[in-house]
């Protein structure tokens, strides 16, 4: 196998998955898209069923074949759009899609209709109405909510499984954006009650994703959907901050991916020889350099050096010259006692460690893309 490896703790999966329940009492829907956010798509999926989350959640309908066909039968929802040719899959692999507007939904009642599998069941295919309250990207309009939700419920193909929403910036503590977000809830709770009116009943009412669930517990209705927070992090350093400080219950998180690469050659450079494309990095003096096998194919940002830095035993050294494709250079120094094959951290969970966060911030971006980034070449290991 090779050396350059993703390890996966289920271990810290299943304690993030107990501190979300601790948070609340709704429903829990954990999402897995893009592969468990980098952590693989099935496994997580099967840990947590295990673990007794309500629901999982995939943003495409190849995402949830993978989950059906490794023979995962909880209720899985569909985040995400899709094409009119992708609708037979949808209902093939029993997923349960988002619907924003009447095209979609008669296209979807039109699948239904031509399944014979489904008629022989003999029930409704379940849907949840997603309104845009917003978050401007997916969702019908507040004005439509009523009308939509009235045609699905008089549908002899379709169950309003349940409503929803997604919240923008409530991952936020800025009092404009906090204001936003109740803004939002209170949309949201209009439509619930218009709904109502028609004598509709509209069934989950779900909005909070990680930031909801931590900040906004009044928007947490029947069912959360938590992401990132199950994968040990907070959506945010200023929701995490706060809450390290005791402004709001305190959550315990555990990242659960570990990146580690082995030192795969060591050489001396002499003073004044560079290092990598470009010779963006010379040797003031003499020192050794340590090659690993991981680079930007494998998802380690190629402008992560300089600044990036290695743990080795019990040192960090850090990553000199141009990250390559598929590999980087490590500047071990002269007397260091690291060997070749020695294991190299390049984030991880440990109290010492740097974490997919730190990485982001060297970068400019969001631990969010660090994580899914890390490609499909990298294997992941479990770790139970």
């Amino acid at each position: 196998m090779r050396g350059t490896q993703a390890r996966i703790h289920l271990s810290n999966f299943e304690h993030n998955i107990f501190q979300i329940k601790q948070h609340t009492l709704a429903k829990l829907c954990i999402s897995v898209k893009a592969n468990a956010y980098g952590h693989g798509a099935v496994h997580i999926a099967q840990k947590a069923v295990a673990c007794g989350v309500d629901c999982l959640a995939v943003a495409s309908v190849q995402e949830g074949a993978q989950l059906r066909q490794a023979g995962i039968t909880a209720p899985i929802l569909l985040f995400g759009l899709t094409l009119p040719d992708e609708i037979p899959d949808i209902v093939q692999w029993n997923l349960q899609p988002f619907v924003c507007d009447m095209e979609f939904i008669e296209l979807l009642e039109k699948a239904l209709e031509k399944n014979s599998d489904f008629k022989k069941a003999g029930v409704k295919y379940p849907v949840h109405l997603k309104i845009d309250t917003g978050m401007g990207r997916i969702g019908c309009a507040e004005r439509d909510v009523s009308a939509l939700a009235l045609y699905i419920s008089k549908s002899p193909y379709l169950h309003l499984q349940g409503v929803c929403t997604h919240f923008a910036v409530s991952d936020s503590l800025e009092s404009r954006d906090i204001a936003y977000t109740n803004n939002q809830i209170h949309t949201f709770t209009k439509s619930i009650d218009a709904i109502k009116k028609q004598a509709v009943e509209p069934g989950i009412r779900h909005c909070s994703a990680s930031g909801g669930i931590l900040m906004y517990p009044h928007a947490h209705f029947d069912m959360v959907r938590a992401g990132i927070i199950a994968y040990g992090y907070f959506p945010s350093k200023a929701l995490k901050t706060a809450l390290s400080e005791g402004r709001e219950k305190l959550v315990k998180l555990k990242p659960v991916m570990e990146l580690t690469a082995p030192v795969v050659s060591i050489k001396t450079l002499k003073a004044g020889q560079s290092v990598s494309y470009g010779r963006t990095w010379t040797a003031q003096k003499d020192t050794r350099i340590a090659t690993l096998p991981i680079g930007y194919g494998d998802g380690l940002p190629r402008n992560a050096a300089p600044g990036l830095h290695v743990g080795i035993g019990d040192s960090s050294y850090p990553v000199v010259g141009r990250i390559c494709m598929d590999q980087c250079m490590v500047d071990i120094g002269k007397n260091s006692d690291v060997q070749r094959w020695d294991e190299a951290l390049i984030f991880g969970p440990g109290a010492n460690s740097q974490t997919a966060e730190n990485i982001a911030e060297l970068v400019n971006t969001i631990h969010y893309e660090i994580l899914t980034g890390i490609s499909a070449r990298v294997p992941r290991i479990m770790v139970p």
